[in-house]
């Protein structure tokens, strides 16, 4: 069998092993020579210590995540003998999310945009580089080639998560959601707090666009879980909130009075109240289309899907938004949605829903 080591200088085997076996609570594997140790190699929380005078003599850092921090004596800093830095921090703790801090973000999509490599092979193009003071991230996210994608059981630790599909297909599972399945465009799934989840295969060039708060967030590798579970449990809660899996081809439209046709994705009930996501398309049946449009909301968040549309805001200069254009639009702020091409598809997110 194969194992690694920290190795971790040590010249008082005594004075160390009460540290970490009677304080930290780490257990010994091995230690010689009998008659008079000078070596000791220790394990715990995923760790393996080998404690050697033979090595260099540069104090290490451990950190170690409790999920009963009172049990280990309180989260903290500690020092060993030997010169160790041991943080002892809470292996769970409250999500923070970062004060509102919202302006009007305007981001274009063009040949040369900001692509940068993420996690599995993933293409990301940010759409609100701020990130609203870290509040909110959206991610205009690609998968070039077809086939496999190799990702692992996952989940993130967030308030809110939504993925829309917008060119392509999509293969994925979810926990307790039964068989995997196909996202194609115009589909949308909501992703609560901590559900495992895994991408298995996609089309040639799959785009998504994906909204998640707060912007930096812990995503958490789950080896022990295997997907599917089989199990379907559409009504299972996950940090107060239900998975959803919205399907474009069943969805109903309904008129709205500044002249849009909206495809609401079902979110209000699933979060109870927290987000709702919507498409909209022009109703074309005479309505004014001039409305002028303000919310008292903490985020709304509109992507050009297809056609174009003008961005009217009072005191500024017209926007002609195309395709993977999107803006951020803050609270209290007054803008219409006008000149809109017959073929205008547009992406709409808001943070509380009915904003």
């Amino acid at each position: 069998m194969t194992t690694a080591e920290a190795m971790i200088a040590c010249n008082d085997i005594n004075a160390a092993l009460a540290f970490y076996v009677d304080r930290l609570g780490f257990r010994v594997d091995s230690i010689f020579p009998a008659d008079d140790p000078v070596v000791a190699v220790l394990r715990g929380y995923g760790l393996r210590l080998r404690l050697d005078p033979d090595a260099p003599p540069s104090p290490a850092t451990l950190r170690i995540s409790a999920t009963d921090v009172a049990a280990m004596g309180g989260a903290g800093r500690l020092v060993a003998p030997d010169g160790t830095t041991v943080d002892i921090v809470d292996g769970d703790p409250p999500l923070t999310l970062p004060p509102v801090q919202q302006r009007f973000v305007l981001e274009r999509a063009s040949d040369d945009a900001g692509w940068t490599l993420g996690r599995a092979g993933m293409r990301y193009r940010d759409l609100i580089p701020d990130r609203l003071g870290g509040r909110f991230i959206a991610s205009h996210i690609e998968i070039p080639t077809a086939g496999p994608v190799p990702d692992y059981v996952h989940f993130h630790k967030i308030r809110f998560q939504m993925i829309y599909c917008y060119r392509g297909w999509v293969r994925l599972v979810y926990e307790d959601q039964g068989e995997p399945f196909v996202m194609r465009a115009g589909d949308c799934v909501l992703q609560p707090p901590r559900i495992r989840h895994r991408v298995l295969e996609s089309s040639d060039g799959l785009q998504v666009v994906e909204i998640t708060c707060p912007a930096h967030h812990e995503t958490f590798a789950d080896a022990e879980m295997t997907l599917p579970t089989g199990a379907v449990t559409p009504d299972r809660d996950y940090g107060g909130q239900r998975f959803v899996l919205h399907l474009a081809d069943d969805a109903s439209w309904v008129a709205t009075a500044d002249g849009f046709l909206r495809r609401r994705f079902g979110f209000t009930e699933a979060t109870d109240g927290l987000a709702e996501a919507s498409v909209l398309r022009p109703s074309l049946d005479g309505v004014a289309a001039d409305a002028e449009r303000t919310h008292d909301g903490e985020f709304l968040f509109l992507f050009v899907l297809d056609g174009g549309v003008t961005l009217r805001r009072a005191a500024e200069a017209d926007e002609r938004l195309h395709p993977g254009d999107s803006f951020a639009m803050p609270a209290r702020a007054t803008f219409a949605l006008v000149e809109r091409s017959d073929d205008l598809e547009l992406l709409e997110v808001a943070l509380p829903a009915g904003a």
